[in-house]
């Protein structure tokens, strides 16, 4: 782009801007703030896991977000399960996470502190604190004001195999170059 930027754009300040309708409105729909020791427990549950709601519909009016916190006490485990159509974000605070999927739960991977967990929808999937002693802390975030947990009676394989999640940049440390 050359420099031919229009500078003739004026805008037109007669008309009356009412701004006390706007502050009115932002005042009581504009950013929220919700206290972590004031989140809602009464979500969608799922064994094993403790979620609590900080976003959502019901709350604060969200059409497109859910997001709140899960704890999982050491050496649990949630029952399997997936959120239909919704796609979610699970971000470890505190603790190792480890995440199995599949239809018999036969992948898995683990996750620790400052660590980003992407499920796609439809997944099935179980969440584990595998430390034996400190308890697993995550923020989890969902693509939709409402909360969708449908929880599924799966045998799970015994030995799970692991995914070492690769990027196009980042090669598998055990695969040769």
């Amino acid at each position: 782009m050359s420099g031919s930027h229009d500078h003739h754009h004026s805008h037109d300040h007669s008309h009356d801007h009412s701004h006390a309708h706007d502050d009115e409105r932002w005042k009581h729909d504009g950013v929220r703030v919700i206290p972590g020791n004031q989140l809602d427990s009464n979500v969608p549950s799922t064994s094993g896991m403790d979620r609590k709601a900080a976003i959502n519909f019901a709350r604060v009016g969200a059409q497109k977000l859910w997001a709140g916190t899960v704890t999982i006490r050491p050496d649990a485990k949630t029952g399997a399960h997936h959120h239909g159509h919704l796609e979610s974000v699970i971000y470890v605070v505190k603790g190792k996470a480890r995440m199995r999927w599949g239809e018999h739960l036969q992948f898995t991977a683990e996750a620790g502190p400052g660590d980003f967990i992407f499920v796609p929808p439809y997944v099935p999937h179980q969440e584990i604190n595998a430390s034996p002693d400190e308890v697993l802390e995550c923020v989890l975030v969902r693509s939709d004001g409402e909360a969708v947990a449908i929880n599924l009676d799966i045998e799970p394989v015994e030995k799970p195999e692991t995914v070492l999640w690769v990027d196009p940049i980042h090669r598998d440390p055990a695969e040769k170059a």
